[in-house]
């Protein structure tokens, strides 16, 4: 798999990650457990590595951290998390206690969720970064209306990673969000790449056009991902 440099370490990151949201909410069901251990399984057969979760996500953090520990295997992958939540003294009982679920001490990514309480929460993370108990932080959006918002963070803030909305049907990313992340070597997450599914379902029964192959595209996922 295609790997990326994290412009502030310059540590290789695989392109392609695992989100968990809503899929990984299966708290103790053995059989749902069962086929997400599979796409774990997947995710690590093909060099995949981030798995990013939220304490959002219901009980997906703990279904994570359970599976990963199951497969022997932390070392291969790279845990992101968030944190959501106001008030330092609850964002860092939060952040211990995703922690503890996803079983990440230190945590790979400790991000803002939807900017709540952000410099509280960065004032933080910026301690526990230079302490060892995370090793990059970020923010997070899922919204082109936030992206003003998100850009102000940056311009004040120092963090690895921004998470944020984009895809060929959401497009605004490119206006603000990415030139601010590339001027301040930020690494970028793109969350709903398919815009949380309706991509696929609208080209689901259209032909792939000529040039997919010559991209070595088999699939509108793959052909999406290129763009």
């Amino acid at each position: 798999m295609l790997t990326k440099p994290i412009p502030s370490t310059n540590e290789p990151l695989p392109v392609i990650g695992l989100g968990t949201w809503q899929t990984f909410d299966v708290g103790g069901d053995v059989d749902a457990r069962s086929r997400l251990r599979t796409v774990i399984e997947e995710l690590a057969g093909v060099g995949g590595a981030m798995i990013d979760s939220s304490p959002m996500y219901g009980s997906a953090e703990q279904v994570v951290g359970d599976l990963v520990a199951g497969l022997h295997a932390r070392e291969r992958f790279f845990l992101a998390t968030k944190v959501w939540t106001t008030g330092r003294a609850k964002g860092i009982a939060e952040m211990n206690d995703s922690m503890r679920k996803m079983r990440a001490d230190p945590a790979d990514l400790m991000q803002v969720h939807n900017l709540v309480d952000v410099d509280t929460h960065l004032d933080t993370l910026e301690e526990w970064k230079a302490a060892g108990r995370v090793r990059y932080t970020g923010i997070t959006h899922y919204t082109a209306s936030a992206h003003e918002a998100v850009v102000r963070v940056l311009e004040r803030r120092r963090v690895d990673f921004v998470q944020i909305n984009y895809s060929v049907a959401e497009p605004e990313a490119e206006r603000t969000v990415l030139p601010a992340a590339q001027d301040r070597g930020i690494a970028v997450i793109a969350n709903r790449p398919f815009a949380t599914g309706d991509l696929l379902r609208r080209l689901a029964k259209r032909p792939l056009p000529g040039f997919a192959a010559d991209l070595a595209c088999r699939t509108w996922a793959e052909l999406l991902l290129k763009f």
